[in-house]
């Protein structure tokens, strides 16, 4: 009896060999992909989350922006068009495929417990920061556990990236898509997977990613600290947060 493997002809015992052969070596691990997410919830439609809910849809994707008073938010939509959508931050969370936190860290306790089955599994990108006159008692948590901690402990359960928090908005607006060299944006979190996507993000909204590390990671580019305020290339930024190339 003959067998015909691959379009090669091969005898009983070397088709059995060649079976064989695809349990003997084991499939090597994926690499981390990103989820490739094309909607966007924003929570917090400010001067943060503003500039880059438009730079995503300039980039294609659907923005979903919210606040407490989403009436507030009608002019922004009408002239950002079809893809972009207004609606409370449960609105938001429950579309976006990835979420954008951009309020008050004050309200992350508040935001996280009000929403904690939504967030659960979500890709959030954190973009707050504690401010010690505005935020209060979460800003000495802050200084105590530090921000990647603080965050992931009231927004438990999602996949939480550091990202977008280490400048100011108007350095984004100024410097998205600028010619190469590109302005480098700093990110650090737990999830492989999350982290990608926060990558493809980051890359869309016309900046190079540089991973940092892991979640506890984003305390060397947090609001006052030597990594934040840069608005360089990756090779400078990678530097100067002690990131090997």
């Amino acid at each position: 009896m003959r067998s015909d493997v691959f379009g090669l002809s091969l005898g009983r015992r070397g088709a059995l060999a060649l079976l064989a052969g695809t349990f003997l070596f084991p499939a090597l691990p994926a690499l981390a992909q990103s989820e490739n997410p094309k909607k966007i919830g924003v929570v917090g439609a400010g001067h943060i989350g503003g500039t880059l809910g438009r730079l995503w849809i300039k980039a294609g994707y659907e923005v979903f922006f919210s606040s407490r008073h989403p009436e507030e938010l009608k002019p922004l939509v009408e002239e950002l068009g079809p893809k972009a959508r207004a609606g409370t931050p449960a609105e938001a969370i429950a579309f976006g495929q990835a979420v954008l936190i951009a309020v008050p860290y004050k309200a992350y306790p508040e935001l996280g417990k009000e929403n904690a089955a939504a967030l659960k599994g979500k890709v959030v990108i954190d973009a707050g920061n504690a401010v010690k006159a505005r935020d209060g008692a979460i800003y000495d948590e802050v200084e105590r556990d530090g921000i990647g901690a603080t965050s992931a402990k009231y927004l438990a359960g999602a996949r939480v990236v550091r990202a977008f928090n280490a400048a100011n908005y108007k350095v984004f607006q100024k410097n998205a898509g600028r010619p190469e060299p590109r302005m480098a944006v700093p990110i650090a979190g737990d999830d492989h997977r999350a982290v990608e996507t926060a990558r493809t993000l980051v890359s869309d909204a016309g900046f190079d990613p540089v991973v940092v590390g892991e979640l506890k990671a984003a305390d060397r580019f947090a609001m006052g600290s030597p990594g934040f305020g840069h608005d360089v290339p990756a090779p400078e930024l990678k530097e100067k947060l002690g990131v090997k190339p």
